[in-house]
């Protein structure tokens, strides 16, 4: 029979390495959990076997019962635990094994180093996440004179990279042109993955030229490196190079590479092209390579291609799954991304995290809140509901499915919430225009962090310009300068913005003059869209023709508010001639929004013919908003037919618009045509169309206090309802009744003669 020492060697050179593992647990004592029990030694190169066996399997349990078979060897005096080889070999097994603790723990227990043992430790923690300790470790290493091998100084370069650190990087070149292994190419390549990661991808690139005799890793070092950092032609160049001097055949990673350089770039030419070539490797069914080759296809707008490379994989992972369902899921199809996820389930994988928050996104709209609630009940059902990205999905998908309660159940069922969740549930209370909740929520979040980001006061802002609620942006702007955040440009442009929507333009036109060269198009169209809003024309003009002579490109944005300007002070041929040049001179194709400008400069002009035909000509069907400014020119210029006609537009579309009935029936009034407005009235009253209530609102003592039109809910209705009497009174008195030609919303001095023309449909509608 063979001693244990040549049966474990033969296992292990055969290549048997979890055979030699079964023989070593069946030597006595082997299994013991205690390093005092008797056992007998192997040899010094059986325990390198099985501590190599251990460390190629990532067997940690394995690892450490060999561990403690050569502590208890060493109390028969051979000295194992102290042997410096196989320490080492210890310190890489525990670095593959994921335990760099264990491993430190040897390295510390050796009474003799070696370079080898200072390179293992420090590949040890670096390879395991531990970059900051392996650099430390790299600096003790010089301070005790140890001069570091190829390894040790690629070990150090990649927690560099990790790091993100090109200047320490520089510094560990320096020390590897003084070494004499600096040269070896394991650190070349390593210096070229680190300059191409942190930044600095022209170094890596030079580095890269100047090596003599490249491999494959260095290859795939500067091919990924350069599509990581948008340099996409030139990672195609450079797979091509390599491919054409015919010396390394390229693996999965280079094809993975040049897809996503391909994705990036949007060249769906030459990623078909790439296709064929891991055809010919037989590449595009790897789970890697095929993984990328379906995410191209699927960014370059061909999911029927991404469908079909993702089914010629031969053992799609997880990785590959959750790629091809966003890829459905990013695109809306959610029933496709759904069947997706059940082929999934049905190979036998768990979905994860990334899964679920894929098909999350899909969901938007009332008609998706069913599938929504489905996966809602999938993530209880996994345990995947702990997740706070899983949550903060879950509760955006709420949001935007139109399901506000269930959002805000979600939020406060959550135990832990980052910012982003904060951010979500605000961004949904203003989306929902429960801005109250808003306000209250913001207020908590400000007590419970030690500072906001720039979405959380941006969603305020959003909500301060809905109800015009100037000191919150005051406090807002204060806190931003308080905490630095004043240059952000986006905070900057909320601010602007809001200030503007909320009619101080003095304060929006002071911070865009001390932004200077820190506005962009946003900026200058925030400022140009406020004054254009508030009837000030001319600023809005002179702000847009200044944004023109300093080159700067407007958008569809700045055209809404130089048409808006126009049309407040009845610029007609102005509006007319700016409309007329945003496609031609600026590329931008005229939106719904800049068409219903153009009806609102007309009609307000009372050229309500011309905004008709305008109407007539457009590339799309009118929607509301265009129709009610005809009705409303139409009541304005008294013209009934137009008005007939842009009243059952409006009702075409939503039958029970009751500002449409409203309005006709003010144009029937205006024209005497009582006939029509008592039937109008009637039709009204049928069909259960009722006018929208008025709503108005005030800051009290640092409380929003909140009014709507007949409301009796009002804790203080009562109050509030006495000094409504108490004020008609004085009006009566005061000799004040409705304008007949205005009768919504101006009084005249009292005339009895006005009474002849109050019919019995007036007196009811206005008492």
């Amino acid at each position: 029979m063979q001693s244990p020492n040549a049966t474990i060697l033969q296992l292990y050179q055969s290549g048997r390495l979890s055979a030699a593992l079964r023989a070593f647990e069946s030597l006595p004592s082997s299994s013991s959990s205690s390093s005092s029990t008797a056992s007998s030694p192997l040899s010094v190169a059986a325990y390198a076997a099985l501590v190599h066996a251990c460390s190629r399997l990532r067997s940690l349990p394995h690892g450490r019962l060999v561990h403690r078979h050569i502590l208890a060897s060493s109390h028969d005096g051979t000295g194992l635990a102290r042997n410096t080889v196989l320490s080492n070999h210890l310190i890489t097994m525990y670095g593959r094994c994921a335990a760099p603790d264990s491993a430190r723990a040897v390295f510390d227990g050796m009474p003799d180093r070696n370079p080898v043992s200072w390179a293992a430790v420090i590949a040890a923690h670096a390879q395991n996440g531990r970059c900051a300790d392996a650099l430390g470790l790299f600096s003790s290493m010089l301070r005790a004179g140890a001069a570091p091998d190829q390894f040790a100084l690629g070990s150090a370069v990649r927690a560099c990279a990790e790091l993100g650190d090109v200047g320490l990087g520089r510094q560990v070149h320096a020390q590897a042109i003084k070494s004499e292994d600096g040269g070896d190419l394991i650190v070349q390549n390593a210096l070229v993955t680190m300059y191409s990661r942190s930044g600095s991808v022209g170094d890596g690139f030079t580095l890269f030229r100047r090596i003599r005799d490249k491999d494959l890793i260095s290859w795939g070092s500067i091919i990924a490196g350069l599509a990581q950092q948008n340099c996409e032609m030139e990672a195609l160049q450079s797979f091509r190079e390599m491919v054409g001097e015919g010396v390394h055949q390229p693996n999965e990673f280079h094809f993975g590479s040049v897809f996503r350089a391909c994705a990036a770039a949007d060249s769906l030419e030459y990623g078909e092209q790439i296709h064929c070539l891991s055809v010919k490797y037989r590449l595009d069914c790897n789970s890697y390579a095929g993984c990328s080759l379906s995410d191209m296809y699927a960014r370059c707008n061909k999911l029927d291609s991404a469908r079909k490379v993702f089914y010629r994989i031969e053992a799609p992972d997880l990785v590959s799954w959750n790629s091809i369902i966003n890829a459905y899921s990013a695109e809306g199809l959610l029933s496709e991304a759904m069947g997706l996820f059940s082929e999934m389930r049905d190979s036998g994988l768990r979905p994860d995290g990334i899964t679920v928050r894929g098909l999350l996104c899909a969901c938007a709209g009332y008609d998706a809140l069913r599938q929504g609630r489905a996966i809602h009940s999938y993530l209880v059902k996994s345990g995947l509901g702990g997740d706070v990205t899983v949550c903060n999905s879950l509760l955006s998908m709420y949001a935007r499915c139109l399901d506000f309660p269930s959002a805000m159940d979600v939020f406060r069922e959550m135990n832990d919430r980052d910012v982003v969740t904060w951010n979500s549930i605000l961004t949904a209370c203003v989306q929902h225009q429960h801005l109250e909740e808003a306000f209250k929520l913001f207020i908590v979040l400000h007590r419970s962090v030690s500072s906001l980001d720039r979405i959380s006061l941006n969603n305020v802002l959003s909500a301060s310009a809905e109800l015009g609620y100037l000191e919150m942006v005051k406090q807002v702007h204060a806190y931003a300068f308080k905490v630095g955040l004043v240059g952000d440009p986006m905070l900057s442009n909320g601010l602007i913005d809001t200030y503007a929507k909320c009619g101080s333009l003095d304060d929006a036109n002071k911070l865009f003059e001390i932004m200077g060269t820190g506005r962009d198009v946003f900026s200058w169209s925030s400022l140009i869209v406020g004054y254009a809003q508030f009837g000030y024309a001319k600023e809005a003009l002179d702000l847009f023709a200044r944004m023109r002579n300093l080159g700067i490109q407007p958008n569809n944005v700045t055209f809404v508010g130089v048409l808006t300007a126009c049309s407040r002070v009845g610029l007609v041929d102005e509006g007319c001639y700016y409309y007329s040049i945003m496609e031609p001179e600026y590329g931008i194709v005229p939106t719904r929004e800049h068409c219903s400008c153009v009806i609102d400069l007309l009609a307000r002009a009372g050229r309500l013919s011309e905004a008709a035909k305008f109407v007539d000509q457009m590339p799309f069907e009118p929607d509301i908003i265009m129709w009610k400014t005809l009705l409303a020119a139409s009541r304005t210029h008294n013209d009934v037919e137009m008005g007939k006609r842009a009243a059952e537009g409006i009702l075409n579309i939503d039958s029970s618009h009751s500002a449409a009935y409203v309005l006709l029936c003010n144009i029937y009034a205006s024209s005497g045509n009582w006939n029509e407005f008592a039937r109008l009235k009637k039709a009204m009253r049928s069909s259960g169309v009722q006018k929208s209530p008025g709503k108005s609102w005030i800051k009290l003592k640092g409380e929003l206090k909140v009014f709507i039109v007949e409301d009796r809910s009002h804790p203080e209705a009562d109050e509030i309802y006495t000094m409504l009497e108490l004020v008609g009174m004085e009006m009566v008195k005061a000799g004040y009744i409705p304008e007949l030609s205005r009768h919504s919303c101006k009084y005249v001095s009292f005339d009895h003669t006005n009474y002849d023309l109050l019919t019995e449909e007036m007196l009811a509608e206005y008492g």
